[in-house]
């Protein structure tokens, strides 16, 4: 009866270890990147009444006797099985699709999370919201280039920085009236042409458009390009006039359907124009593909061009897949500054938990494999979502029906050995 009562008393403290694990995970059933554990119970040793006997010639083998004495904890373990996606809309919320973890310090330690909410912090590091610990990855060189072999290091982003863009190169597009005058009694040699040139200009034959475009400050100027028809009436000449310091000139050919076919530079490759006070000029190279030139009226205009204006940093973003962070400046700007690291373990359920969804390296995850995201392993970053708990509600109800069953029954063992051990006191009386 003994016996009885002790296996009993070991089976209602596992049950309770098991309500313990599943309140745990239904407490948990709403935290971002929580992973659920679960429980595997063991078999006690067993106890020999008899080792039983081989066969022996007419007479056939007796099996073992044995009495088992219970039941004990096999291991505890987090279930690292994908969380659902949950949309934020925040740009600096970030989750994992399959396997990996973000990696954090506070300095003195290194940990391990799933949890992507990520803010920059009054000094400008890229931290976790909840716990204030800087996440790790790698910043982008001055040449631009991300070296993902150095070790990983805190991120540091300035929100103060201002930007912008020189152009380089501008295109217009449109048409240019065939029937602008072509009298020959017009023709006369244009003295601003270089000597090399084989046609001459006509004489207020000539059409204007400007564009805008930024030096390395970000100040805006607009330059002047005149189209004037040449004694060739398939070729015009091209030129920046104004200002009147601009230099760059040439030709542009069509064919005989309108069509564009060659743009030549005589003067000016590419083309410069004066700067603002401190800024670099500005060189400029013309783009004029989409110019026509058909029977109808002149429609010349500018269509693009890659310089920008100063702008400020307006948003922090995060890429999607790659885990590439970039600046997103007012002016339409995205620049490159890091990229996130991600570590892969061998054997994730060795961890250690630490609280805050956070985890340590323990004596059997192996050591962490850190990289980029999408690679050896590590799954890919989504921007704008969270991984919600991947705790089965459902599961964990039916596991606490069976734990409070569990624990019930042996609680019915150590009443019936106490009833049995009464009887037995009984037989004195």
């Amino acid at each position: 009866m003994i016996r009885s009562m002790f296996t009993a008393i070991g089976a209602l403290n596992l049950n309770q270890t098991w309500l313990d694990v599943i309140s745990d995970n239904l407490a948990n059933s709403t935290t971002t990147g929580f992973k659920a554990s679960r429980v595997i119970f063991q078999d006690q040793f067993a106890q020999i009444m008899s080792s039983g006997a081989a066969p022996i010639g007419e007479i056939g083998g007796i099996n073992p006797t044995e009495v088992g004495l219970g039941v004990r904890l096999g291991y505890v373990s987090p279930l690292f099985t994908q969380g659902m996606m949950q949309a934020t809309g925040r740009s600096t919320d970030l989750a994992i699709q399959g396997n990996g973890f973000f990696v954090y310090t506070n300095s003195q330690e290194t940990f391990y999370s799933r949890e992507g909410s990520l803010e920059i912090d009054a000094d400008g590091y890229l931290v976790n919201n909840s716990t204030g610990m800087r996440i790790m990855g790698w910043m982008t060189a001055a040449d631009g280039s991300i070296d993902t072999n150095a070790p990983v290091d805190t991120m540091r982003i300035s929100l103060d920085a201002t930007v912008a863009r020189e152009t380089t190169s501008a295109s217009l597009g449109g048409n240019l009236d065939s029937g602008l005058s072509l009298a020959v009694d017009a023709v006369a040699d244009d003295p601003a042409t270089p000597a090399d040139e084989s046609v001459a200009a006509v004489p207020g034959a000539y059409k204007e458009t400007t564009i805008a475009v930024y030096d390395s400050l970000g100040e805006a100027h607009t330059p002047t390009i005149r189209f004037t028809r040449t004694s060739d009436p398939m070729i015009w000449r091209w030129e920046v006039t104004e200002p009147t310091t601009a230099t760059g000139s040439g030709t542009v050919e069509f064919d005989s359907d309108g069509r564009w076919v060659e743009t030549l530079t005589t003067l000016g490759d590419p083309a410069v124009l004066l700067g603002s006070p401190g800024a670099e000029n500005i060189e400029l190279t013309f783009d004029f593909t989409g110019l026509t030139m058909l029977s109808t009226e002149t429609t010349i205009a500018p269509k693009n061009q890659n310089g920008l204006a100063a702008g400020s940093v307006s948003e922090l973003y995060g890429a999607p897949n790659t885990g590439e962070l970039y600046l997103v400046y007012s002016n339409g700007l995205k620049q490159k500054i890091g990229q996130l690291a991600l570590a892969h373990f061998t054997n994730p359920s060795g961890m250690l938990r630490t609280g805050s969804n956070c985890y340590k390296i323990g004596l059997n995850s192996g050591d962490p494999q850190i990289g980029t995201a999408n690679t050896g392993g590590r799954g890919a970053i989504t921007s704008g979502y969270l991984e919600a708990s991947n705790v089965d509600m459902a599961q964990e109800f039916t596991n606490m029906i069976l734990a409070q069953r569990g624990f019930q029954a042996s609680s019915r063992v150590i009443s019936t050995s106490d009833q049995i051990l009464q009887e037995l006191v009984n037989l004195k009386q």
